[in-house]
This record gives structure tokens, sequence and C-alpha cells, in this order.
């Protein structure tokens, strides 16, 4: 038996209103260009909309002139999407209240996750939305997982609750010890002073 690897996430399809309640969320909210527009292959009564979340990955919409946006929240019984996160950079998280309370939408206010701050609302359709801003930049070569893991291990090792930015500080500072050479036979930290 074999695994069916994965390498990344190719696409998230949502079901969603009419199209352009959705060109007005996706793009329109969250500036993800809209870059492609077809029929729903599966079912000739919906359109199929493309959007770019910022990597070139995809998130698409299903579309239907008949349906019509509900923001009541969406099921979170077990196999429903409870929510989905975005990336932003930290220049866009120090305005995210701002500019949502512009546009009168209620959100949460920031929340510390130790290695990341989040803030959370509702799409028009009572969809949750994340956008999140990581604490850390990983070190050349690594990926933001490659901290993650070690940060968790260091956590772990320690008998801390959550992850920290000092689990995330050590982590990187393991990562770069392990992956980057030296000509010093003794890397431990010195005081010059």
């Amino acid at each position: 038996m074999k695994k069916l690897q994965a390498q990344g996430v190719h696409h998230i399809t949502l079901t969603g209103a009419d199209r352009q309640t959705s060109i007005d969320f996706w793009e329109g909210v969250l500036g993800m260009p809209f870059i492609f527009d077809q029929p729903n292959l599966d079912n000739p009564d919906e359109g199929h909309l493309y959007f770019d979340p910022g990597d070139g990955r995809l998130i698409t919409i299903f579309t239907n002139e008949n349906r019509k946006p509900d923001p009541r929240r969406t099921p979170t019984e077990p196999g429903c999407v409870h929510h989905i996160a975005f990336n932003v950079s930290k220049a866009t998280f120090s305005q995210t209240v701002t500019r949502l309370d512009d546009r009168g939408i209620r959100h949460s206010g920031p929340k510390d996750r130790g290695f990341m701050d989040s803030i959370y609302f509702k799409d028009p359709l009572g969809l949750l939305i994340e956008l999140a801003c990581y604490r850390f930049e990983p070190p050349e070569g690594c990926r933001h997982a490659d901290v993650m893991i070690e940060a968790h291990r260091i956590r772990v090792a320690r008998g801390d609750y959550n992850i920290a930015e000092v689990h995330l500080a050590d982590a990187i500072e393991a990562l770069v010890e392990r992956r980057q050479q030296s000509l010093s036979d003794d890397r431990s930290p010195r005081n010059p002073y």
C-alpha cells in the first residue's frame, strides 16, 4: 500500500450565491484578482469563478443567480468547513481593524495565537474568514512549516502549554545551526563585551 502524496492545496471551491456578490467579496474586500470565469462543467445552471488568493493557487466559487446571500453562520458540524485562513502582511494586518470597521464588517478584533496574529469575520454567506499574520520569517531555505514543527518540539520538551515567540526564536536558531555551515568549531552563544 502506498500514500497519495499531496504537494500543496491546488484549489478550494466554495458554493457561493450570485456572481456579483462573489466578485464583490473575493476581489472587492479581500483583493484577490478575478482571473477566470466559465460555466460549472458539472452543473450548467452554475457559474464557476476563479480568484488568486496571492500565492498563485486558486479559490473558486460556484455561483447561481437564483441564490441570495444568507449571512447566518455556515454549519460547523463534523465534516463541515469551520473557517478559511488567508495570510496577510504585518502592514495589512495592522490596518485590518480600521478597514473592516470602515466597511461596517463585524469582526473578532485581533487575536494573539502565539506564533501569529489573527482576526475573524464572516463573508456575506456566513463563512468564517480568518486573516492571519505570522510573527516570524523562516530562515533562508526553510518554510513556515519547518519552523512550526521545530517550535512545537521545543515547546513540548519544555512542557509549555502553547507555542510562544521564545519557541519560534529558538526554533529559528536551531534550524540555522543545522542547515547553515560555519567555519567555527564552537557555535555556542558568547559574550564579546
